[in-house]
């Protein structure tokens, strides 16, 4: 199982303008939920901080990246771009089931106890839920792909 690292050197891969990109449409993002909150509440406006706010730029911005470096290779590049897009939406999936892990396990802890405490529970459900959730994905993935194999080598055989 390949281990979970961060690359500072893909930060190189992005233009200026790509990065003010996804800070403008986060910072739209974070103001937009302010004003839900201002006019429908806290509970209305904790709904939406849940928003993947730059994951529309972020998987467009991926997608050209891959694309860039595949017709810099010679290749045409378009259906990596599409998988590199698609894995990064896995992600965010998986991320969201964290934070929805934490949203029910923090309401539920502040009720009882201090909201440090809670804010602890919640964290930790967050981290709990998505690893697991990102390891039975990827061993989903990998039993899919050995029933594709071989079920590949059985019409080759029949």
């Amino acid at each position: 199982m390949t281990p979970i690292r961060f690359s500072p050197s893909s930060l190189k891969e992005g233009r200026w303008y790509e990065y003010l990109i996804r800070f403008a449409l986060g910072g739209a993002a974070t103001v937009f939920t302010g004003l839900v909150s201002s006019r429908y509440g806290a509970f209305v406006g904790g709904l939406f901080l849940a928003l993947p706010a730059i994951f529309c730029a972020s998987a467009t911005l991926i997608e050209k990246h891959e694309i860039r470096r595949k017709r810099e290779a010679g290749l045409a590049g378009e259906r990596r771009g599409q998988m590199a897009a698609a894995v990064d939406a896995a992600g965010a999936a998986l991320g969201a089931l964290g934070m929805l892990a934490f949203a029910i396990v923090f309401s539920m802890l502040v009720i009882r106890s201090s909201v440090p405490a809670a804010f602890v529970g919640a964290s930790l459900a967050w981290l709990t839920i998505a690893v697991v959730a990102w390891y039975a994905r990827r061993k989903m993935r990998s039993v899919r792909t050995v029933e594709q194999t071989s079920a590949n080598s059985r019409r080759r055989y029949d």
